[in-house]
């Protein structure tokens, strides 16, 4: 199994952001699932990067050639693929991962989570998409997403397809329990 991990490329201000990113990295070594990231050595990305290489895991980099040239590259991955443009990227990074989780991180991350959970609802993948909401970092955007449920912008199937773990153990148990729910526009 490949997961697509979409993180922060800083560490944030919290020394447990990073804690929880490297205990996840371990859990999935060796567990044997392998990671698919965006191939940077920057931030909780080459920390997760360097946790799963540490344990014996395997990580797949997609990286755009502009932020390769500004040598943030990491160079130690099993393999790093260099694409044109971000849309390639996360195209790439869908079509290899079997899942897509959120850790902590910014604008970025959410931009990556999201599109894979909306590709989800309109059925383009059957891939489970999740948060690790690691000391509650996103608890204030899973109040929002309730709250679109409730206004009646989002379905509560929808909704409810997102798994919210704030452990390895449980983030990986409720990936590999993942049912598929039924697609928007049925």
């Amino acid at each position: 199994m490949k997961i697509a991990v979409f993180c922060g490329s800083n560490t944030g201000n919290n020394p447990q952001f990073l804690h929880a990113t490297r205990a996840l990295g371990e859990h999935l070594a060796s567990n044997g699932i392998d990671v698919v990231y965006g191939g940077g050595k920057v931030g909780l990305m080459g920390e997760m990067a360097d946790t799963v290489l540490e344990h014996g895991g395997k990580v797949f980099g997609v990286i755009p050639e502009h932020l390769r040239q500004k040598e943030i590259a990491h160079n130690g991955l099993t393999e790093l693929q260099v694409v044109a443009d971000m849309h390639e990227r996360k195209a790439a990074m869908a079509q290899m991962a079997d899942a897509f989780v959120a850790l902590p991180g910014g604008a970025g991350t959410l931009e990556e989570i999201f599109e894979a959970w909306t590709w989800a609802q309109l059925g383009y993948h059957a891939k489970p998409c999740a948060f690790y909401n690691v000391f509650g970092f996103y608890d204030p955007l899973l109040q929002m997403i309730d709250h679109m449920s409730a206004c009646g912008f989002l379905k509560p199937v929808h909704s409810d397809m997102l798994i919210k773990a704030d452990t390895p153990e449980a983030l990986l148990s409720s990936i590999t329990a993942y049912k598929v729910p039924a697609q928007k526009w049925t």
